[in-house]
């Protein structure tokens, strides 16, 4: 009898329930009704075109490494000579001791050690790359630096207090200079597709061991410097048109490839390719956005060029891309 009525017990609970009047989704009611008043939703933010984004912090090797392209030589009377175990030694590291060529060093001075560079490779990346590259400067990489330790009557004694790289005999010493560190960015909302702002432009000539294709913390120069206004801490915006993809020998392979479907009676064509079929609407590369690839912070400048450091990428960043300075968050 006690399993009985705890059995009809039960069924009765079920009936009242499944005879509750249904509650409307207050939720869903509510953006029904937004999205019926919202008529211009052009400046909707969604994740495709408004992305929020972190953005890196550069770290000390990311300042002490990263390069520069100076437009005047630096000067290279001081140098690296050898080291202490020369000559069955000649790469040098944190730690290692090494005789430096010249003048005018002090125990306690601190010097910077730089390579003045070559690209090997001849191939132009972009077009005008060459040309581009001579009118801006000479690369040097940083190597890291050096603490003197004594001086003797035609060499100085140094130690390597910390190395980005190997250091090599006849590579450079210029007087050490403190780098200013960057304070952190919160992440910011990223419009991929914001149109030309009207702020100063460059380009990105050149990247850190002449990579062509970058991505986030890679190390890259701008042909605009501290004459323009740019300084440490600055933003720039890496951005690219599909008229550059067009210009690029390997991208614009697939501009030439068929954009339709077979069964497709009037194929559209991008206007500087001659169409087989039926002729369908002509697109002008011309006019498609201008996208965003990436986001760039100055952790080095010289009058006329500054070297950056990506501190995001939403796709790879080319060397010859466009950059535009972002507004400060003073500006915002």
């Amino acid at each position: 009898m006690k399993k009985t009525g705890l059995i009809l017990l039960l069924l009765v609970a079920v009936a009242a329930w499944a005879q509750q009047p249904e509650q409307p989704n207050l939720a869903s009611a509510t953006t029904a009704e937004s999205a019926s008043t919202n008529s211009q939703p052009a400046n909707v933010e969604t994740n495709g075109n408004y992305p929020t984004l972190q953005m890196a912090k550069p770290t000390h090797a990311d300042l002490y490494c990263a390069g520069l392209i100076s437009k005047s030589l630096l000067p290279d009377a001081n140098y690296i000579a050898g080291g202490l175990n020369t000559p069955n030694t000649l790469k040098y590291v944190t730690g290692d001791i090494v005789y430096m060529a010249g003048s005018g060093y002090q125990p306690g001075a601190q010097y910077t050690i730089v390579r003045e560079l070559q690209d090997m490779n001849r191939y132009e990346v972009y077009p005008g790359q060459h040309a581009l590259l001579a009118s801006t400067g000479q690369p040097y990489a940083e190597l890291g630096y050096v603490k003197i330790l004594d001086t003797r009557s035609k060499m100085a004694v140094a130690q390597v207090e910390f190395s980005c790289d190997s250091m090599l005999p006849g590579d450079v010493a210029i007087p050490f200079a403190e780098k200013p560190l960057i304070d952190f960015h919160a992440p910011v909302k990223f419009d991929r597709f914001a149109p030309a702002s009207g702020r100063l432009t460059g380009r990105i000539v050149l990247a850190k061991d002449f990579d062509a294709i970058l991505g986030t913390g890679m190390k890259l120069y701008m042909n605009v410097g501290s004459n323009q206004g740019v300084k440490v801490g600055d933003y720039f915006r890496a951005v690219r048109s599909y008229s550059t993809d067009l210009r690029d020998s390997v991208d614009s392979l697939s501009f030439k490839a068929s954009m339709g479907e077979d069964t497709q009676k009037k194929q559209p064509s991008y206007g500087h390719l001659p169409v087989v079929r039926s002729k369908g609407p002509e697109i002008n590369v011309a006019t498609l956005p201008r996208r965003a690839v990436g986001e760039i912070v100055i952790i080095g400048v010289t009058p006329t060029t500054a070297t950056g450091m990506i501190t995001f990428a939403l796709e790879d960043v080319h060397i010859g891309d466009g950059v535009e300075l972002e507004a400060s968050e003073q500006q915002q």
